[in-house]
């Protein structure tokens, strides 16, 4: 049995200002916008190239079971990109805020810059050269 991680909820106070932040800042695709069952309004919106989305919605939560995440806490969510110089030049021309690329060691997959949505949900984005050639869906 193969099992695929594909979508993360994320906790957000304004959906439509993150839907826009997503779709405008980071160039995001909005794959889903609509209210899925009375009084449950869903976006879900995927990076380009990626195979896991985002999810944001009003009461999302309240189809689950456990506390809802405050708005802005989960730090560490992470991209990966093939050229961080390309793809920072790309998000600073979109207007995002973000990070200059920080080269922690010469390897690969070892240069990263940072990122957070407006309500302080906190991303990586890393670059690991080798997906250029080999997408993490077929290093397997």
């Amino acid at each position: 049995m193969e099992y695929t991680l594909e979508v993360i909820p994320l906790p957000v106070s304004d959906v439509d200002r993150s839907r826009d932040f997503y779709r405008d800042k980071l160039g995001f695709t909005v794959d889903i916008d609509e209210e899925v069952m009375p009084g449950l309004r869903i976006v879900q919106l995927t990076p380009p190239g990626s195979g896991c989305s985002i999810a944001l919605s009003d009461g999302l939560w309240n189809t689950m079971d456990g506390p809802t995440p405050a708005p802005g806490s989960y730090q560490g969510l992470q991209l990966c990109v093939s050229d961080i110089k390309a793809a920072h030049a790309e998000l600073v021309e979109r207007g995002l805020e973000v990070t200059a690329p920080v080269t922690y060691a010469p390897s690969d997959g070892a240069t990263f810059m940072y990122f957070k949505d407006p309500d302080g949900n906190g991303w990586a984005i890393q670059e690991y050269r080798v997906r250029e050639t080999r997408p993490l869906r077929d290093a397997i």
